[in-house]
């Protein structure tokens, strides 16, 4: 059945849900649904739709979206969509209101925050009372969800994110490889240790550096360099005063000679192919994006053991280590980096799950399975 769908994301933010709308858009393309996207003038939401295949309609701001409700009822029946799918819970306000106007449109929501406090007032009980399905991208965000919002269980569906696996197979030759790791700072016969992700509090910076200062001391033997990846910039979704404070972190421990700042970079399946031990130690991730990436990569993870990151991975695909102690850290980067065979194994079972269990393609057909239902 062919579906004709509005993907609405008012955000001026670059993260992964930011990214979501134009990583499933190619692929609900792929299956016959026609997608149209609305986002903000500017944005990288808009750029990134663009990238993706479809011209968004856009707007300056979500105040004037709403004030535009009259244009957008009447682009959505000239165009016969009947399906709108809401990525950030502000937007719901201008999916609600379109619903309410137009009430044979279906309202998705995918909730990729994992919101924890109650919204359950009058106004929340409307808004979300319009949504058709509402997805928990976790087990983790739908215990959350069925506590916070006022929406009976049976609307609320646990839909795992999924990712394309296809750039994430090798791709680099031994000398290109080594190149890339040379302008890491990563040199030869040493253990590349990551962080990939925004550099925002909660993301678990702070801990990686303590406990990469704790493996100096725990595995002198070790040679090692740590690579941060992630933008600098506020326009990259980064908290630039949190960026200095790492910076001055990393000097106060000493580790200027052994940790890189690599920037935003658009090549992560190319880096995570030059890396050996990915950590993602993030206090509360309602999924965990990176982690999926590192294991299609077929790396050794080390994850937080909270949040939704123990759904994803377990001792036989990978380490868990509390976002509060940066000598678990330090113990397991130390294990895993004196242990390339484990490294291996763990890489290669990763892989395995990240193919049965996250691919970009069974996470669509759920979704298009879901708006046939509607």
């Amino acid at each position: 059945m062919s579906h004709k769908v509005m993907h609405i994301c008012l955000s001026d933010g670059w993260g992964g849900l930011e990214m979501y709308p134009a990583r499933i858009i190619p692929e609900l393309q792929r299956h016959g649904c026609e997608s149209h996207g609305l986002a903000l003038a500017g944005s990288r939401v808009a750029e990134s739709m663009v990238v993706a295949g479809i011209e968004p309609l856009t707007v300056p701001s979500r105040g004037r979206a709403l004030l535009r409700v009259g244009r957008l009822l009447a682009y959505l029946r000239r165009h016969g969509i009947g399906v709108l799918h809401c990525h950030k819970s502000s937007d719901l306000r201008l999916g609600a209101l379109l619903a309410t106007l137009r009430p044979n449109l279906k309202l998705f929501f995918t909730d990729h925050m994992g919101v924890t406090r109650p919204k359950k007032d009058l106004y929340h009980r409307w808004a979300y009372g319009c949504v058709t399905r509402l997805f928990s991208i976790s087990e983790t965000t739908r215990q959350r969800n069925l506590a916070a919002f006022p929406l009976p269980a049976e609307r609320i569906r646990r839909l795992y994110l999924g990712i394309d696996l296809a750039p994430y197979a090798p791709q680099l030759d031994s000398v290109a490889c080594e190149a890339l790791r040379l302008e890491l700072g990563v040199a030869p016969g040493q253990v590349a240790i990551a962080l990939p992700g925004r550099l925002t509090p909660g993301k678990g910076q702070q801990v990686w550096l303590e406990g990469l200062a704790q493996l100096c001391e725990r595995a002198p033997d070790l040679e090692w360099h740590g690579v941060l990846i992630g933008g600098l910039a506020a326009s990259d979704g980064s908290d630039e005063a949190f960026v200095a404070r790492l910076r001055s972190r990393v000097a106060d421990l000493k580790l200027e000679e052994r940790v890189t700042f690599t920037g935003f970079r658009r090549d992560l399946p190319r880096l995570l192919e030059a890396l050996d031990i990915v950590c993602v130690p993030s206090r509360n991730e309602a999924f965990g994006l990176t982690v999926i990436e590192a294991m299609a990569a077929g790396k050794a993870v080390i994850g937080a053991d909270s949040g939704a990151i123990p759904e994803l991975i377990d001792a036989t695909c990978g380490c868990l280590a509390s976002p509060d102690a940066p000598d678990a850290w330090a113990d397991a980067m130390a294990a895993l980096g004196r242990d390339p065979e484990w490294r291996r194994r763990l890489g290669q079972a990763a892989q395995r799950r990240a193919a049965e269990r996250f691919e970009l393609t069974a996470h669509v057909g759920d979704l298009l399975e879901e708006y046939s239902q509607a």
